[in-house]
């Protein structure tokens, strides 16, 4: 397993796979799905490759999801050995890709392998869902399959993403939810004037410093077991026209929140405004929602998790919501559990990107355990 799961991500890590280009992933996963009874199915958008592919027709419905696309490489000259040309050295496997996230697609590919060997005709089915377009706008990925199976009318009970989640070692942490992230541009209006005679204008910002500093200050939720308080930070703000002798009739600021499922996009909106009102401001909001947030608790998909690290790594995993956005804010609105779990996160992005070659076989061994669990017990 070791050797097919190195083998295989090699292949896949020489895809020049730059985001949103494919670059020939998807044929090389394909040619593997198929001999074992997938059906295949692409669900292309706007120059994007999304793949469906499913074995089996009946429920539970346990889905392996991830995306083929990687970050630029950055300057080559900087790069050891060539991004696109994967290199072991030192028992690392080196090469754009390698730990975000085609050494867990190349995983799930022969841990799928080894279960259906085993088990034939397991209950249930077991499904593909990848893109090319995660790690650039995603607006035509992950969320256009999940549009073509919402209606369809199809839902999935089991779902694992491979995004780098572990920390120091692999399976010492995986991601059972993530916060959801959701944007204001404020425009708090003034009247322009000159510095010398502010009694003829009003400065927005000296009008907004306070209700910013309300909102600085402001505890949103508490967090709950999962998840921490949501925060609320200011990117940019932008007020004035570069003159120094005029009070800005306007001033702009761009804030988001992270927020945890504590609290709800509508509840957030409206106790900013609250605020905004409360300090008499006359403003207009653009509001942006990145993300939702989405949590799965213990449960079935979980405890196989939790029970297969422990197995394979001899360690306790831990549950954890930190980090971004990740597609499973789309998956969610059709799974009810959902887990990322693969390599360790360090290189993730860097130059010389890299994976340890020991724990190919480890990581295979973590997803054959989850689907043991989930459809042959």
């Amino acid at each position: 397993m070791s050797d097919s799961t190195l083998e295989l991500l090699k292949q896949i890590m020489a895809c020049p796979s730059v985001t949103p280009d494919d670059a020939g992933c998807m044929t090389i996963i394909e040619a593997r799905l198929k001999p074992l009874g997938f059906v295949i199915e692409y669900i292309n958008r706007n120059g994007v490759t999304n793949l469906w592919a499913r074995r089996g027709t009946s429920k539970p419905l346990f889905v392996f999801a991830g995306h083929t696309d990687v970050v630029p490489t950055g300057p080559l000259e900087k790069w050891t050995s060539p991004p696109f040309a994967p290199e072991i050295r030192d028992g690392m496997l080196y090469g754009r890709g390698a730990a975000d996230m085609k050494s867990a697609l190349a995983a799930m590919l022969t841990a799928t392998e080894a279960f259906v060997a085993v088990h034939p005709d397991h209950p249930g089915s077991i499904a593909f869902l990848l893109t090319s377009d995660e790690e650039g706008d995603a607006n035509d990925g992950t969320i256009a399959v999940i549009e073509a199976l919402k209606a369809r009318g199809e839902t999935l009970d089991y779902c694992i993403i491979g995004e780098p989640t572990s920390v120091d070692t692999l399976g010492d942490m995986i991601k059972n939810g993530r916060r959801g992230s959701l944007s204001g541009k404020l425009t708090v209006k003034g009247i322009q004037c000159h510095i010398a005679y502010p009694h003829l204008g009003k400065n927005p910002i000296h009008l907004a410093a306070p209700a910013i500093a309300e909102l600085a200050a402001t505890e949103w939720d508490q967090g709950n077991e999962y998840f921490p308080p949501t925060t609320w930070q200011i990117s940019n703000i932008h007020g004035g026209t570069g003159a120094t002798n005029v009070v800005p009739g306007s001033v702009e600021v761009k804030f988001n929140f992270r927020f945890a499922t504590a609290s709800t996009v509508e509840s957030l909106q409206q106790r900013l405004t609250g605020i905004l009102d409360k300090h008499g401001l006359e403003y207009d909001i653009d509001w942006t929602l990145g993300a939702r947030p989405f949590l799965t608790g213990r449960g079935p998909l979980a405890e196989a998790a939790i029970a297969a690290i422990r197995q394979t790594c001899g360690i306790e995993t831990e549950l954890s919501t930190t980090g971004g956005t990740s597609d499973g804010r789309f998956i969610a609105e059709i799974c009810a559990q959902l887990l990322e779990i693969g390599p360790v996160n360090a290189t993730s992005h860097k130059i010389d990107e890299s994976v340890d070659i020991r724990a190919l076989p480890q990581l295979s061994a973590i997803y054959t355990h989850i689907l043991e669990q989930i459809l042959a017990q």
